[in-house]
């Protein structure tokens, strides 16, 4: 009913003309994709590219034991590990933004503002060169450190932008409530307003790790060996690249969608939690209540 009526006030609802255009609408776009579709697959047959030849060897062990599942497993661990230091350096400035001290305010803000604003392969390729010219790493491991660092900053960012934005959002009153029982600020900040915020803004996470998992494939032009290059390399040593990148992006859709399937149960959870349960009233005063 809630929902109903939301989208009742944010759209205008359809007549039964209206309806009727957007049925056949739909029905000329789903026959436009359906005829794209028919084309570009006749051409692909046409020049033998869906022929078994092509497609027998992503099924074997060999492909997945050595190619596939080694760069599923190198992309996995880039992200993991960059989800982990992006929270952590979104909370720290997310925070930063919204402290009481005007200098802490600005130096966050500046940080924050600085690398949301730098692409994400040019911070790889500065770790890479940096890190690679200044040996602070092993030779071997300055590709997967660009990777996690590059992810981290820029990802991290956007994360303390939407901490804060997230905060700002809640009502007034939680930071009153919280105030009028004798918290500070900061921790009214840290133990009622930041609680609430993530747990609202649990579906724009999620969406940002998503955009971590993806944005792991930017590993493969400072040589990392994550699944994108190990299905490069596997497509150009057996002839069949566009088959490989297509089974590399099945995989790479599985993985978002169980994650965003994930993010939906915990958000359902969340909220399941802090809804609360009422229990009937009891005592002497409920019987007068009840009385009157």
């Amino acid at each position: 009913m809630a929902s109903s009526t939301a989208r009742n006030v944010l759209f205008d609802v359809q007549g039964p003309r209206a309806r009727r255009t957007t049925l056949v609408l739909n029905l000329v776009g789903v026959l436009l994709v359906a005829a794209l579709a028919w084309v570009v697959l006749g051409r692909l047959a046409e020049q033998g590219q869906l022929t078994a030849e092509k497609w027998a060897p992503l099924v074997t062990a060999r492909t997945w034991e050595n190619f596939l599942l080694p760069g599923l497993w190198q992309t996995l661990r880039a992200a993991l590990l960059a989800v982990v230091l992006s929270i952590a350096f979104g909370l720290v400035f997310g925070l930063g933004r919204l402290s009481q001290l005007a200098l802490v305010r600005l130096v966050s803000t500046v940080v924050v503002e600085f690398f949301r604003a730098v692409p994400v392969l040019v911070m790889m390729i500065f770790f890479y060169l940096g890190l690679g010219r200044a040996d602070l790493v092993e030779p071997a491991n300055v590709p997967f450190w660009a990777v996690v660092l590059g992810l981290m900053f820029y990802n991290g960012s956007v994360i303390a932008e939407l901490i804060r934005s997230g905060v700002h959002q809640l009502p007034r009153g939680q930071r009153e409530a919280g105030l009028a029982i004798g918290l500070t600020p900061a921790r009214s900040l840290r133990l009622i307003e930041l609680p609430q915020a993530l747990t609202a803004m649990l579906p724009s996470l999620v969406s940002q790790f998503v955009v971590i998992l993806k944005d792991t494939a930017l590993g493969y032009i400072i040589t990392y060996p994550e699944l994108l290059a190990s299905g490069r390399r596997l497509g150009s040593g057996d002839g069949n690249i566009l088959q490989t990148l297509f089974v590399v992006a099945l995989v790479f859709v599985l993985i978002n969608y169980l994650l965003t399937l994930l993010a939906d149960r915990l958000s359902r959870f969340l909220s399941y939690r802090t809804a609360g349960r009422t229990k009937p009233a009891e005592g002497p005063m409920a019987a007068a209540a009840a009385q009157d």
